[in-house]
């Protein structure tokens, strides 16, 4: 799957770890139910968790230093706890490292989830990245504050349109 960050495709270099089998060498994806045997092996290699919605971040909190990047999954688009994972992941913990939005995501959610901290959208294959990028344009107006260094118009902005 294509990687879109910052408007642009990238190629994903991560392996996922598959559920019964070694963990592979090299930069790996795990399941959060697999993270504590993933940070025990003995590797230079960098870390990542990937969260169902169902899963709580804080469970994170100990391992967080040691994470690159965080994977949230949307079972189905209309399914919000991953925006409030990547919210509680920048602004609680403190997340520094790469939060990635991957399963069943529109492109209209794109700007929402750069807002509340992904830095990452794990693309469907064969998505037109024409339509992702107009949607990540189409907003220019924030009503609410996000992790992002940008003023929001917020309160009275309706008087500002009369």
């Amino acid at each position: 799957m294509p990687l879109l960050e910052n408007g642009q495709i990238i190629q994903d270099t991560w392996q996922s770890a598959v559920e019964g089998e070694p963990l592979p060498s090299g930069n790996i994806l795990v399941p959060l139910a697999r993270l504590s045997e993933a940070l025990g092996r003995n590797s230079d290699a960098r870390l990542g968790v990937v969260l169902t919605s169902a899963d709580e971040v804080e469970a994170l909190r100990e391992a967080l230093p040691r994470l690159d990047v965080v994977v949230l999954t949307f079972p189905v688009f209309r399914d919000g706890r991953p925006f409030t994972q990547a919210r509680a992941l920048r602004e609680h913990l403190h997340f520094k490292g790469e939060i990635r939005a991957g399963g069943h995501i529109l492109p209209d959610q794109y700007e929402f989830l750069l807002r509340c901290g992904v830095t990452a959208v794990a693309l469907p294959d064969g998505a037109d990245i024409a339509v992702w990028q107009r949607a990540h344009e189409a907003f220019t107006v924030a009503y609410q504050p996000s992790i992002l260094n940008e003023q929001a118009e917020g309160f009275a902005f309706r008087r500002r349109l009369a």
